[in-house]
């Protein structure tokens, strides 16, 4: 039986690579959706949101498929830490987490047309104690631009960190694995489920 369409409601490469790696086919439709923070929503609120928001967008232009939508916010306590953009954005973000504990929400909404699964995974992180020095040669090597947080934990980001602390390691990168490919299976989607191939 052919298994459903799923499509990926994000231009992240980073989510791509990560559900590439775990084996599953997909199509990438970024959504055009706002992006912006709502007046008194919090870090987390905002990642649920959007990551619905994200699935419901592209859901709507393709409702025959199953779609992933997936948005990752770092909160330094109430106080949401979106991505960077520039080198000196990203340098004052680092300063202000640096010897501190920061919450990353990686959310996650699978959607099609007769079924939903929403959940969140937060993931905490201990930056150690950086010097400027440290922190201005890590934006120059990794460029953490795109990044929330202005932290690439699948790059040098793991160079900063003094403890990580989450129910799944994948969820720093952008997608909870572990979670997604739980839900996926209930909309039938299995890379394991495939007939392995010859060895």
């Amino acid at each position: 039986m052919a298994q459903p369409r799923l499509i990926l409601a994000s231009g992240s490469l980073y989510r791509r690579g990560q559900l590439t790696n775990a084996g599953y086919e997909f199509e990438v439709q970024p959504p055009n959706i706002d992006e912006s923070m709502s007046s008194n929503e919090s870090p987390l609120e905002l990642a649920k949101r959007l990551a619905y928001e994200k699935a419901i967008a592209v859901l709507t232009l393709r409702p025959n498929a199953v779609v992933v939508g997936s948005d990752q916010v770092c909160a330094l306590n109430d106080q949401a830490l979106g991505k960077p953009g520039t080198n000196d954005a990203a340098i004052k973000q680092l300063q202000a987490m640096t010897n501190r504990a920061v919450t990353f929400h990686s959310a996650v909404a699978v959607l099609s047309a007769n079924h939903a699964k929403q959940f969140v995974v937060p993931t905490e992180v201990v930056l150690r104690d950086l010097t400027i020095e440290e922190i201005e040669n890590y934006v120059a090597l990794d460029s953490p631009l795109d990044s929330a947080g202005a932290i690439k934990s699948e790059q040098r980001g793991s160079l900063l960190f003094q403890r990580v602390t989450s129910d799944d390691p994948s969820a720093l990168i952008g997608l909870p694995l572990i979670q997604l490919s739980a839900a996926l299976r209930e909309f039938g989607i299995n890379p394991l489920s495939e007939a392995a191939p010859n060895s």
